[in-house]
């Protein structure tokens, strides 16, 4: 057994992050986030067990985000328990005999075959996330870049150093992205992806007025979001899930870029500057018509579905 799993298994990583063993992935980061901060080093120079504690906490957290780390772990620890609650039965005499014969068999066999078996998968497992790296350190990195660049983008836009012009703004319809993924006819699970899924996946981008899932043809969905900005990041940041990559295009209401200004905080258009009171007016037809919209947006898939129906 290699050192770090050693030092794992003296561990309860559980206990460490005040959880019990069925907390969810989410549960278990939130409690990671809450220790972590408590006994960064930044905040504890002097304290020279806060580093060790911050570092404990860091390998809860790799192992218990990481389904195969955290099944071998869990598999350990409740051989431990199980083998503890036996000892507690035997009464002192039976407890006696059980441990010396213990003994002899661990000398004349270090580890019986399953136990070495558990623990080398343990080990495997750390030392594959050792070489892929902190999944989890890296999504939370990814997502504080984009919201730097999110932040960084309203600031160009408030200043005007460039202008976007959407072709949504001119008709009032809402933007809509087409979702695409791998996925055979016969598969239930229709490719890993699910209402749900998408909605999980997308929501980060901004606010999702619809998702709706073809039913007819497997693989296939069309999201509608409340803004273009959503929508414009999603088509260039959302990649789905790893085993089956989505492939995202336009639907309706993709934006068109034109040249900037020639002073800052200058727009040029086409139809030139709308007032604030034909803004609103824009607004409040864009909501009355929403729900016309989503109704023709299910049709629209309907006629889509018998089409490749009768094409199959």
């Amino acid at each position: 057994m290699s050192g770090k799993a050693k030092d794992i298994l003296q561990i309860d990583l559980y206990g460490l992050l005040g959880i019990e063993n069925t907390a969810t992935t989410k549960e278990i980061k939130k409690a990671y986030r809450q220790k972590a901060l408590t006994c960064h080093p930044d905040k504890n120079p002097d304290n020279p067990k806060a580093a060790e504690l911050f570092h404990q906490l860091s390998q809860a957290l790799e192992v218990l985000t990481d389904a195969a780390a955290r099944a071998a772990y869990d598999k350990i620890c409740a051989a431990k328990k199980q083998a503890e609650e036996r000892n507690r039965k035997l009464d002192d005499k039976r407890k006696k005999i059980k441990l010396d014969l213990e003994t002899r068999e661990r000398q004349a066999e270090a580890q019986s075959q399953e136990e070495v078996q558990i623990t080398r998968t343990l080990e495997e497992e750390i030392a594959r996330l050792r070489e892929e790296g902190s999944r989890q350190l890296e999504e939370e990195q990814r997502l504080i870049r984009e919201q730097i660049q999110r932040e960084r983008e309203a600031q160009l836009q408030q200043t005007g150093d460039y202008t976007q012009r959407s072709r949504c703004s001119k008709s009032n319809v809402t933007p809509k992205l087409k979702l695409k993924w791998k996925c055979k006819k016969e598969d239930e699970a229709n490719g890993g992806y699910s209402q749900d899924i998408l909605l999980r996946l997308l929501q980060k981008y901004g606010d999702v007025l619809n998702v709706i899932v073809s039913s007819k043809k497997k693989g296939s969905a069309v999201v509608e979001f409340a803004t273009v900005r959503s929508a414009e990041l999603a088509f260039k940041n959302e990649i789905g899930l790893s085993g089956n990559p989505l492939k995202i295009s336009w639907l309706e209401g993709q934006p068109e870029v034109i040249a900037p200004a020639s002073q800052p905080g200058q727009f040029v258009s086409s139809q030139g500057s709308l007032t604030n009171e034909r803004d609103y007016e824009s607004v409040v037809m864009m909501r009355m018509r929403q729900a016309a919209e989503r109704q023709r947006l299910i049709e629209q898939m309907q006629r889509e579905d018998e089409e490749d129906t009768a094409r199959s």
